[in-house]
């Protein structure tokens, strides 16, 4: 007992790791943190918990509950959550990997509401699988500096590393991401058109994607609607979805063209992704294959460094437009000085060396 007292004291005083205790792939300088994971349960508890032997698969019953009991707790905060992001700092629509990467940025600081609208009820977007259903995808260096602050292993090739599957990045961003407080993801919730006020965008029209799927098919069936002080359209290249955030833009003449992307080249195409993601009208930023579609850029096919690093910009981007610490505008160096708002870094390498899957 004395020993089990022993082992207790020492798990109970033990630091607690911080959210976002490493360094920045941007400026390499490490900033302690203060924003730690909610729990829903007490330490203790989580300490009980651990000394409690493991169930029988045998004689294994779950506990009693009420059906209406489900219902209501997963309407109540579903409910709650649509009256919370109505009015939000930042939505991102389309859930691929440059708006997973996107909105993983900007809620590095805990100020900041992200909402993210997806229309398929899986996110991630064609970040699952590398090129033609296969498993592995590529990413180009120094990209990996991201995977590196993901936790992510890959195979080290001279200018390149490869995950063994792409759902590994996929599946870890997202688990790290939606476990944040100031995050909320809407899958199967289409973003049906733009809401514009003063020649600048202010939010989006939302509808069941199912609904939006069946329009044609059904009488009225209204939207509803969600306000921002900044839209970021990630929404891919041309498809069922893809570029909607940009088409609409040109339906209503905010825009000329939309030329849509140019044939393969990985070389070019890559660099010009990241280098022409920006501020298309004032309160929409484009990002990820939409600013192919836009520009006319070459198409870049199965490698994926772009994405991750044109949706870190288009955060800091975003960051700029709510007059927030960032990297763009050089307030970032001034931010990681100020106690007020240690956890807030960008994407960070703790470690230049690399680990084969």
């Amino acid at each position: 007992m004395a020993a089990m007292a022993t082992a207790l004291t020492s798990l109970s005083s033990s630091p607690k790791p911080s959210f976002l205790d490493h360094k920045s792939s941007f400026n390499g300088t490490p900033i302690p943190s203060r924003f730690t994971p909610i729990k829903s349960t007490s330490q203790n508890s989580t300490i009980s918990m651990s000394l409690t032997p493991p169930y029988d698969l045998q004689s294994f019953k779950f506990q009693p509950i009420k059906e209406s009991y489900v219902s209501r707790e997963m309407t109540r905060r579903y409910m709650m959550d649509m009256i919370t992001y109505a009015d939000t700092d930042v939505i991102i629509v389309g859930a691929g990997s440059a708006g997973l990467s996107c909105a993983y940025e900007i809620s590095k600081n805990p100020n900041i509401r992200v909402a993210i609208i997806e229309q398929s009820v899986s996110p991630g977007g064609g970040a699952w699988l590398g090129g033609q259903l296969f498993s592995a995808m590529v990413v180009r260096k120094p990209a990996h500096r991201f995977l590196d602050e993901l936790g992510i292993q890959y195979d080290v090739q001279e200018d390149y590393v490869v995950i063994k599957h792409a759902a590994l990045f996929t599946s870890t961003i997202m688990s790290k991401l939606l476990a944040r407080p100031n995050v909320k993801l809407f899958n199967a919730v289409a973003a049906e058109d733009l809401i514009v006020k003063g020649n600048r965008v202010a939010g989006v029209v939302t509808n069941w994607a199912l609904v939006s799927m069946n329009h044609d098919t059904q009488s009225c069936m209204d939207p509803n609607v969600m306000e921002s002080k900044i839209v970021v359209s990630s929404c891919g290249h041309d498809g069922p979805f893809g570029a909607t955030g940009v088409k609409r833009l040109k339906s209503i003449g905010m825009i000329d063209n939309v030329p849509g992307m140019k044939a393969l080249d990985m070389n070019t195409a890559e660099d010009a992704i990241v280098r022409l993601t920006r501020e298309i009208v004032p309160g929409m930023i484009v990002t990820g294959m939409e600013v192919a579609e836009i520009d006319g850029a070459p198409r870049m096919g199965p490698t994926f460094g772009a994405m991750m690093i044109s949706g870190q910009k288009a955060a800091h981007l975003a960051l700029k437009a709510l007059g927030q610490p960032n990297s763009i505008d050089g307030t970032l160096s001034e931010a990681e000085r100020v106690e007020s708002q240690p956890e807030f870094v960008l994407a960070a390498s703790e470690t230049e060396e690399t680990v084969d899957a």
